[in-house]
């Protein structure tokens, strides 16, 4: 059983999950002796977040509770603590949660962190601090300020620009509003109150966004920030209301930090790799990104939304990411820059599974006969004119499929070729071992 997704543990909430949570609070307690928590607006939050508070008070160690914060909140102010934890599902559904560790830079556990608390949590037994070295648990005051006042400095004031705002009811709730308003923004909201019962989908992709869009386009706001429900994901519409795809944010925001050595993911676009600067690729996972940014470099993320900014933490930053939007549309109409990142047609989708055998799939996919196949995560094609990749999800039970190419012909052959592929696979009961 492996406790790990690509970004923390995930599940429906359950009996079991909140076992699971009493038992990462203990692990995390027993190696990290002074730690702050936090949680996202899920219904679930505070018994989750109840259940880890009590593993690591009874594995001796030292707490604060920083309350309903972002994840990226969480986050910065662990810098003060030996370790941080987070109970968000953060995209997921509102009936999913799950939790995130953090270290005190912000990057999350890596590999050999989460393989420790994971053979902690699975373990037959476990052993409990002796009562006299029981801890109380604190209340961490003004987590939101120090977060605000953590990014302020990077950002010129009075940026006079109007703003359309969908936390989706999530995390962010108060904090982009008011970070926003303090660098001179005009902010109009939309879901920025915190709810459980998140009113759109929570995940900022295109389809959960039409609300967003006419806000903006009704308003006369230059830019629309969404966010998922702990807001280390960020994503925007433009000036008419666009959505702004995930592989062009990544290129805008390089370009708006200046970055010059950027960490990405397997499934970004070419565009990037035409930049001419230094790339490193990594497995898919906010917290693969993050770990590879911990040898250096300016900027990294992912295009699901997941934006790192290694002057202010390696945790994906939505809050840093909407300053750093807000101030790139008070300068430019972000339109116009949006159409000036040349873009090459790209298919993303998903099919339910519960997993493939991926070394009979790939036999299958050699049939498209590729220059290369890199085989780090999932199965990645390489062509004179394209890619394709194939992958199970790292947080649901679905197989992801991606493809790009210089042509929308030869990118649609290459998805409908892996498709059809992956549901004969599917449709002959080879699973995963």
């Amino acid at each position: 059983m492996s406790l790990f997704g690509s970004s923390g543990i995930r599940a429906l909430f359950s009996k079991d999950l909140l076992n699971i949570a009493f038992r990462v609070g203990l692990a995390v307690g027993k190696n990290y002796h002074d730690v702050v928590i936090g949680r996202d607006t899920r219904t679930s939050g505070d018994a989750m977040k109840h259940a880890v508070i009590s593993g690591l008070l009874a594995a001796g160690a030292r707490c604060k509770d920083a309350g309903m914060i972002p994840t990226p909140t969480v986050a910065f102010i662990t810098r003060e603590f030996d370790a941080g934890v987070v109970i968000t599902a953060s995209h997921n559904p509102p009936e999913y949660n799950g939790i995130k560790l953090f270290n005190p830079d912000g990057s999350s556990f890596d590999s050999l962190q989460q393989l420790q608390v994971e053979e902690m949590v699975l373990a037959e037994s476990y052993d409990i601090a002796d009562w006299e070295q029981v801890k109380y648990c604190e209340v961490y005051q003004g987590a939101l300020e120090s977060h605000i006042e953590g990014i302020l400095p990077g950002f010129p004031s009075g940026l006079n620009v109007k703003v359309a705002v969908d936390a989706g009811c999530g995390a962010a709730s108060e904090i982009t509003p008011r970070l926003l308003e303090r660098l001179g923004c005009e902010v109009v909201t939309l879901n920025c109150y915190p709810s459980g019962f998140f009113p759109r989908g929570i995940e900022p992709v295109t389809s959960n966004l039409k609300e967003l869009s006419d806000l903006v386009k009704k308003s006369g706001a230059a830019v629309g920030i969404a966010h998922d429900g702990d807001a280390d994901r960020m994503m925007a519409v433009d000036d008419q209301g666009r959505f702004i795809t995930g592989d062009v944010m990544l290129v805008i925001l390089a370009r708006a930090v200046g970055a010059k050595d950027i960490v990405t993911t397997l499934d970004a676009s070419l565009t990037i790799d035409e930049m001419g600067l230094k790339i490193r690729r990594t497995k898919i996972g906010d917290s693969f990104v993050s770990e590879e940014l911990r040898k250096g470099g300016d900027f990294g993320g992912e295009t699901s939304g997941a934006w790192i900014f290694p002057t202010i933490s390696l945790c994906p930053d939505g809050i840093y990411a909407a300053a750093q939007i807000a101030a790139l549309a008070a300068k430019n109409k972000l339109s116009e820059v949006v159409d000036a990142v040349p873009v090459y047609p790209l298919f993303r989708g998903s099919v339910e599974s519960q997993g493939l055998a991926m070394s009979q799939l790939e036999a299958k996919l050699r049939s498209l006969k590729p220059l290369s196949v890199i085989n780090i995560d999932g199965i990645k094609l390489n062509f004179t004119d394209g890619w394709l990749l194939v992958r199970p999800s790292g947080t649901e039970p679905k197989i992801r499929i991606t493809a790009e190419a210089k042509t929308e012909t030869r990118a649609r052959q290459l998805y409908d070729s892996c498709l059809s592929l992956v549901k004969e696979s599917i449709d002959t009961g080879v699973k995963a071992s």
